[in-house]
């Protein structure tokens, strides 16, 4: 008898452990899921009403209130998007405009103060991803003490699109950045709503990667949202040049071109289109551009003439790129890395100043030509631009930034991923067995390419089997997302158990933190400076 009630009571403990909570919001009432880890979720919670029908490229509207316990077990929809990268698999059921939801995850334990919160935003070029990919789960921040959130917005077409008649029926004469206002959306529902869960609304870090990235350093600029943040994190990407927003007449412009080309030249007629339909009109080649532009509204200038006046949010900012985030092949565009090659790709890129360049990225042999080149690409596609950014916030913002670089090798793939060679970012290409296999040609440099690095920060390498993991990844995991959440706690990312990082601030030496198998604090080389400063002239034109 006794036996048995041992037995009962550690049942009754298992069930406890495990029970739902429930959470009273400002429109209803949520219940969890509670992880294995003892970590609730709330997955699914919806943030703005759908943005369908007369909503369709509207900011996003409060959300309506409901009766009765919403069970927050499952994500929402993602929003529209073809299929453009390898490494995103979502867990929602399926695409749709109705996609604007986010996901929480709190700590296992109520705790006596409010906790730090953290509001991760997706990557995929603006055109893809979702708050739903494993590599973003905020379970293992949890464990951490930090209440963590993933957002969804409109992408694309859906999310950026301008056209006069968008600006003519807004009440703050401004269309288009609609994936930008739902974001702010996002973070006024966090502020509104985040203490619920235990979370602290005078805490909010965002964070982000690659178009994530870019979106941390639009929300420190925008009026709209600078006041609502404490902290930000920026994982390979800026919104300044080469990818800086266009004007509103450029936007609208080029909404104006997109509707002739598929033969709908009014609102009415452009929003009627289904949203599949509407896709697949998008993601024809030749299309004009449509992406984020100064409106007015959201960006009242420039981002870079903000910070530059330093009047972004005055928060500390964590950010960094990794070692070679794109191949070198997006410089010598299919040839091959010759000396003589790249001499002629540098006099393209840079004509009259190709002397110049190549002694800031040298190429006197195969293997330098490689390694320079992936440098340039590198350089040319994202970080530059990140490092404008740290490098003016630490001028004008007077706080400090703390810099690094990504530097961990991938692993080799795992066994059952046969048929498969290593994608972009932690994703694979399956080869197909009808086609003859391509050429070799020279390997790539080795480094850690674009996008690589989320699984680490987040402490979710586990959630990514297409790799054979070491025990050295989970040491430069465990040590970059202790950086994280310390700077996410406190805004410094230094404490117990990792090498010492040292801010950047006005006037002061320039240094990062070097994140590898060994993780090491170096100070920007005079080379590496030239080299960014040569390309602040070319982008300043």
């Amino acid at each position: 008898m006794k036996k048995l009630s041992v037995f009962l009571l550690a049942q009754m403990a298992c069930v406890m452990s495990f029970a739902q909570v429930q959470v009273k919001i400002a429109d209803g009432m949520l219940e969890s899921v509670t992880e294995k880890s003892g970590v609730n979720s709330f997955k699914g919670i919806p943030f703005a009403q759908p943005p369908i029908g007369d909503l369709r490229w509207k900011e996003p509207q409060p959300v309506n209130s409901w009766t009765g316990v919403r069970k927050c077990d499952a994500f929402g929809y993602n929003a529209m998007q073809k299929k453009i990268f390898g490494d995103m698999g979502f867990r929602g059921p399926g695409m749709s405009e109705d996609c604007l939801y986010l996901n929480v995850w709190v700590p296992a334990k109520p705790a006596k103060a409010k906790l730090p919160v953290l509001v991760y935003f997706y990557g995929g070029g603006f055109a893809a991803g979702d708050g739903s990919e494993r590599r973003y789960d905020g379970e293992s921040m949890a464990k951490r003490g930090i209440v963590t959130l993933t957002v969804n917005y409109r992408l694309g077409v859906f999310g950026f699109m301008s056209h006069p008649e968008l600006t003519k029926e807004s009440p703050h004469h401004a269309s288009g950045n609609y994936g930008l206002l739902d974001q702010n959306a996002a973070l006024v529902w966090v502020k509104k709503n985040i203490a619920a869960f235990g979370g602290d609304p005078d805490r909010i870090t965002i964070a982000g990667e690659s178009a994530g990235s870019m979106s941390v350093s639009a929300q420190m600029v925008s009026p709209l949202s600078k006041d609502l943040i404490n902290g930000a994190i920026g994982e390979s990407g800026a919104m300044i040049n080469p990818l800086a927003p266009a004007t509103l007449s450029v936007g609208e412009g080029n909404g104006v071109k997109f509707g002739e080309k598929i033969g709908a030249t009014t609102l009415a007629a452009l929003r009627a289109i289904p949203a599949d339909q509407l896709l697949e009109l998008a993601s024809k080649p030749g299309n004009p551009s449509i992406s984020f532009i100064v409106d007015g509204y959201f960006f009242t200038k420039k981002p870079i003439e903000t910070y530059m006046a330093g009047e972004q949010a005055h928060v500390p900012l964590l950010a960094g790129w990794n070692s070679a985030e794109i191949p070198y092949q997006a410089v010598m565009y299919g040839q091959a890395p010759t000396p003589e090659n790249y001499l002629k790709q540098l006099n393209t890129f840079y004509p009259g100043k190709a002397d110049e360049v190549a002694k800031l990225y040298p190429g006197s042999t195969e293997a330098e030509v490689i390694k320079s080149a992936t440098e340039l690409a590198s350089d040319r596609f994202i970080v530059y631009s990140t490092w404008k950014w740290v490098d003016l916030h630490a001028q004008t913002s007077g706080k400090p930034v703390y810099r690094y670089l990504f530097s961990k090798l991938k692993p080799p793939m795992s066994a059952k991923m046969e048929g498969a060679t290593p994608g972009l970012a932690g994703g694979m290409n399956k080869s197909d067995a009808a086609k003859p296999a391509a050429p070799k040609g020279p390997q790539p440099y080795a480094g850690a390419p674009h996008a690589f690095e989320i699984e680490y920060a987040m402490g979710n390498l586990a959630t990514n089997d297409a790799y054979d993991w070491t025990p050295a990844d989970y040491k430069v995991s465990e040590t970059m997302e202790t950086y994280f959440a310390n700077f996410i706690k406190t805004g410094n990312p230094n404490g117990a158990g990792v090498p010492k990082w040292s801010a950047n601030t006005k006037g002061g030496a320039v240094s990062f933190i070097n994140l590898d198998v060994k993780t090491i604090l170096e100070k920007e080389s005079d080379r590496l400076r030239a080299r960014y400063l040569f390309l602040d002239k070319e982008y300043l034109k």
